[in-house]
């Protein structure tokens, strides 16, 4: 009976140690560190409504908005995943087909508008991406075209620093900037 004593008092031990000592010590180093990404990059609007997050793609389809990636999975976060469906996959043409209609362009469309990323929720889309969004937002916004690729470069960053060439924008970020008139 006392051994079975023991191995209860062990398990609980451990379990408190182990899951709740060490979420605890990295939840407070995160929260130290990294307050902002810790608590999910959350956006908020004036009256502090939550409207977003720098981490998570969501979906904008009107005209006047920068589209962002594709998503597998309807922009649910709670279920990240890809489509597992192969490259060869009709499913995948018909997909693609339907999101370069929806661009109603006869031009080459850069892959990442029309490829979901892993998860299914990239917050980010190439600035090729963007720039090739830009006459159709700058015409639906009403705006010289030359003041939204202006947003647009002044967004974009490279990932990797100086070690990556090709730079992205945060689709939620860049639409948030011409809303309130950047």
């Amino acid at each position: 009976m006392n051994d079975i004593l023991s191995s209860i008092r062990v398990a609980i031990a451990s379990m408190l140690v182990c899951v709740a000592g060490y979420t605890a010590l990295i939840w407070g180093v995160a929260q130290a560190v990294t307050p902002a990404t810790a608590q999910g990059s959350l956006l908020t609007d004036a009256s502090g409504q939550i409207i977003g997050s720098r981490l998570v793609a969501q979906s904008f389809t009107s005209p006047g908005y920068f589209w962002p990636r594709p998503s597998a999975v309807d922009y649910n976060a709670a279920g990240a995943g890809g489509s597992n469906l192969s490259p060869a996959n009709p499913a995948i043409t018909a997909r693609a087909s339907a999101i370069i209609a929806a661009y109603g362009v006869d031009a080459p469309i850069p892959a990442d508008l029309v490829t979901a990323s892993g998860a299914g929720l990239d917050p980010h889309i190439s600035l090729a991406g963007a720039l090739f969004q830009v006459p159709r937002v700058a015409q639906a916004r009403g705006m010289d075209p030359a003041a939204v690729q202006s947003v647009v470069e002044r967004l974009a960053f490279a990932p990797g620093g100086p070690l990556t060439q090709e730079r992205i924008v945060n689709v939620l970020d860049l639409n948030l900037a011409l809303d309130a008139g950047a």
